[in-house]
């Protein structure tokens, strides 16, 4: 299983832009895996965010975000991003990121075996 570490969280005012990072360490080729960004709220569910296949061809969203976040990864450097820009207090959460074998179109947590610890993004009104 990959090994993740999530960085780039912080307080960010209403309408500002943070780049999360995602750095993987495994025995198995980070470029083998796709990969993933969720969102768990205090007291909701972990929502998917954004997926990105092992080519970085492939992208996914969710509805809500499209437009204002952009996932992409640099295999090169084993690392995944999320820019997140427009930030509203309601994405306020703490972001994992995940490895999995394959890309699904419907993106859920169950799909992907490897995770961070979480990065906390708290966006103030």
């Amino acid at each position: 299983q990959a090994q993740l570490v999530e960085s780039g969280g912080g307080l960010v005012q209403a309408g500002g832009s943070l780049r999360l990072s995602c750095a993987a360490a495994s025995g198995r080729t980070f470029s083998s895996y796709a990969m993933a960004w969720f969102r768990q709220a205090p007291g909701k569910e972990r929502e998917f965010v954004a997926a990105i296949s092992s080519s970085g061809r492939t992208t996914y969203y969710a509805n809500s975000l499209k437009g204002r976040f952009t996932i992409s990864r640099d295999n090169a450097e084993n690392t995944m991003y999320l820019q997140m820009n427009s930030l509203k207090p309601e994405d306020t959460a703490v972001y994992y990121c995940a490895a999995g074998p394959y890309l699904s179109s419907s993106p859920s947590p169950r799909e992907f075996g490897s995770w961070g610890q979480g990065t906390q993004v708290t966006v103030s009104s």
